[in-house]
């Protein structure tokens, strides 16, 4: 099915997902989250030590991969306007979530910036090589699009979540807590809207639901050093192959998208789905063994004394 007559046909479903999403949404202010009274001036020589953030490396790193990967929002916004077009419900949502996203990166950067959680310096710097790069997935089809969105929102979400879930400060908990409950909105509109795709074009669906569970990247992809802040929040079991699969894969694909007993597929559609279930399986099964690894590592480090 041609892009047109795909984002044609689910117009409505947008505008009325767009209506939900406005009753539901909830009206917040960054600054009302960041505690201003703990910060200091930053003089001219200050060097950053990891003693100021008192946070685990891993924790700093999903922090860093967090808030660029909401900096990059330009270039996501650019794609979803690409995707869905500038006028009616689809221009109005794009912007909409346009101006809910631009909160996210306003109220972690300062409150990494009052609490000192982060090297300000590097960060800066790697803002500045992440936003002049520019990457983001490029999805090519409307099909693609409308499930790579929907994948990309709830993976950030349980990002953001679980990284506030290790943070050893309430403020930070809250802070997490809120960009989290963003996302989560953001992730049920295009669940919702993927789900519609599925029943107008199946086959064209299912194809992408396959490319983009087998292309599928963590958030953050083309920040400074990401290959070792992934390796990293893994190792936190912030964000690793067992909450993919138990999280993203098993509940939205498999069960909320049903793809398993969907019928009418073309003969390609039926072998994308084959391949599809073949590898979620083959993604819960590394998941799990990569879990026990690191469970029998941890139970090896000696106790403190």
């Amino acid at each position: 099915m041609d892009a047109a007559a795909l984002l044609s046909d689910l117009e409505p479903v947008a505008a009325r997902l767009l209506d939900r999403h406005l009753a539901q949404a909830k009206e917040w202010f960054p600054h009302q989250l960041v505690p201003y009274s703990r910060g200091e001036d930053f003089e001219a020589d200050y060097e950053w030590s990891a003693e100021d953030a008192a946070l685990p490396a891993e924790v700093r790193s999903s922090l860093f991969v967090n808030l660029l990967t909401e900096d990059n929002l330009p270039y996501y916004f650019r794609t979803i306007e690409a995707m869905f077009g500038r006028h009616s419900a689809w221009g109005e949502w794009s912007r909409r979530w346009t101006a809910e996203e631009g909160r996210h990166s306003i109220v972690i950067r300062d409150y990494l910036t009052v609490t000192r959680a982060i090297d300000p310096v590097a960060l800066e710097r790697a803002r500045m090589a992440q936003v002049s790069c520019g990457q983001v997935p490029e999805p090519t089809t409307v099909q693609a699009g409308l499930v790579y969105v929907a994948l990309q929102e709830l993976a950030t979400r349980i990002a953001h979540h679980n990284t506030g879930k290790v943070i050893d400060d309430p403020v930070g908990y809250d802070v997490m807590k809120r960009v989290a409950s963003d996302e989560n909105r953001h992730y049920l509109f295009y669940r919702d809207l993927a789900a519609a795709g599925i029943e107008v074009d199946p086959s064209g669906m299912v194809i992408a639901i396959e490319e983009q569970v087998r292309e599928f990247e963590m958030p953050g992809t083309g920040i400074v050093d990401f290959e070792t802040h992934a390796r990293a929040i893994a190792k936190a079991g912030i964000y690793d192959f067992e909450i993919h699969h138990g999280q993203i894969l098993v509940p939205v694909v498999l069960r909320h998208w049903d793809v398993e007993n969907l019928t009418g597929l073309s003969d390609e559609a039926e072998r994308a789905r084959d391949a599809l279930l073949v590898r979620i399986d083959r993604i819960g099964k590394a998941g799990r063994r990569l879990a026990r690894r690191r469970n029998e590592q941890a139970e090896l480090v000696p106790e403190p004394v």
